[in-house]
């Protein structure tokens, strides 16, 4: 499961380098995948913690179907990273200098980024409260869901603009000297 988790994270990586042709950019886009895994271990230690104390439901565990929730929130984590990015690189391409662009990528970005993790994880509550036959099979990708996309979506909105920005500052500085 972990080789999978790394090939996973390898592929999205390669597929955003060939897109945006740049080792650099995706790179600095990786960085909210980190912090993802952080939310959805914190969900998920919630969700377990939540299930010892409740008698009639299993007691929810790191099974096959939460490592699966686990890759597919690596994909689904570094869109609002690829939006800030884009927006920022398009900015700079009608000539706004970097760190202006940075920062109006992020004011005209926010309001997608949120909507876009609020239905994410108002879609996947229901998996990670509802009970009944078979529940248990999906509370872990509904934690894992849940808990990193919305520790995601709060500090991607910081990580990656100040990473990207200081990537732009360092080839300015690397070009100038």
């Amino acid at each position: 499961i972990q080789s999978r988790m790394v090939l996973a994270v390898l592929i999205t990586y390669l597929l955003m380098a060939a897109l945006f042709e740049s080792f650099l950019y995706p790179f600095v886009i990786m960085f909210s995948v980190p912090l993802a895994i952080v939310g959805g271990f914190a969900a998920l230690r919630w969700v377990h913690h939540y299930s010892l104390f409740d008698v009639t439901a299993p007691v929810q565990q790191l099974d096959v179907l939460t490592m699966l929730g686990f890759i597919m929130l690596v994909g689904l984590v570094v869109s609002n990273a690829i939006l800030l990015i884009h927006q920022a690189l398009n900015f700079m391409r009608e000539g706004m200098e970097p760190t202006a662009a940075v920062a109006e990528s992020v004011r005209t970005r926010t309001r997608p980024i949120f909507m876009t993790a609020i239905t994410t994880v108002t879609g996947a509550l229901p998996l990670m409260f509802m009970g009944g036959p078979g529940s248990e099979l999906y509370r872990g990708i509904g934690s894992v869901m849940t808990g990193g996309v919305t520790v995601s979506t709060i500090f991607t909105l910081v990580v990656v603009p100040a990473l990207f920005s200081l990537l732009m500052d360092f080839k300015a500085w690397l070009y100038a000297g």
